[in-house]
């Protein structure tokens, strides 16, 4: 799982696949953490991400560093504990102008039953489980 936090993490931003209801979204996100063990992400339960991740909680990410990509494919679970949102909030400063850990917004989700493949051009593909 650590291969896979720091290649979503080098890539800066990544692109989150959600269902509206059969239609598929895809948006920029920015946010990965490891916390407990766990790959987490982090939006705004006022979002439309949010609403889609409830109603269907699998989704997929990916991203490319320009000779190397990553989707990841899993279950997104909401974790309403105060410490993990504190975690994210930590790595991620910048967020604390628009998130607090104590707000009714702030959502952090984790990844479960995630399979990550680990692609380029001139390799294998590597498949991580987690």
């Amino acid at each position: 799982m650590k291969e896979v936090y720091d290649f979503i993490k080098k890539c800066g931003t990544y692109y989150l696949a959600t269902d509206e209801g059969g239609q598929p979204r895809v948006r920029p996100f920015g946010t990965i953490n490891l916390f407990e063990g766990k790959l987490y992400i982090q939006t705004g339960k006022v979002k439309e991400v949010s609403k889609q991740i409830q109603n269907n909680p699998k989704v997929e990410l990916c991203c490319f560093d320009g000779n190397e990509w990553c989707r990841l494919a899993g279950e997104l679970v909401r974790d309403d504990r105060l410490e993990p949102k504190v975690s994210m909030l930590d790595a991620y400063p910048d967020l604390k102008g628009m998130y607090s850990a104590t707000d009714d917004n702030t959502e952090v989700l984790y990844f479960k039953n995630a399979v990550a493949t680990l692609s380029s051009f001139s390799a294998a593909p590597k498949v991580v489980k987690f």
